[in-house]
């Protein structure tokens, strides 16, 4: 024979009758609840999208549209 003993139940039903799409609808979230509580990491923002990054003023003129795609 095997060593293996059976497990307590997770979920258990103590009073009515739930079908089979409520036990599952039950499940899913209980298993979204029991989450590690984490938000997930957002994606990495672009700095040329980024609304914040600093934006120096370039003066008008010859070469003033090459220098603006310079890094300051």
């Amino acid at each position: 024979m095997s060593d293996v003993q059976p497990q307590r139940p997770v979920l258990r039903v103590v009073r009515g009758n739930p079908s089979p799409d409520e036990v599952a609808a039950l499940v899913v979230v209980l298993a979204a609840a029991s989450g590690d509580g984490a938000p997930a990491p957002a994606a990495p923002t672009s700095q040329w999208a980024a609304s914040g990054r600093p934006r120096l003023p370039h003066a008008a003129g010859r070469g003033a549209w090459r220098a603006s795609a310079l890094p300051g």
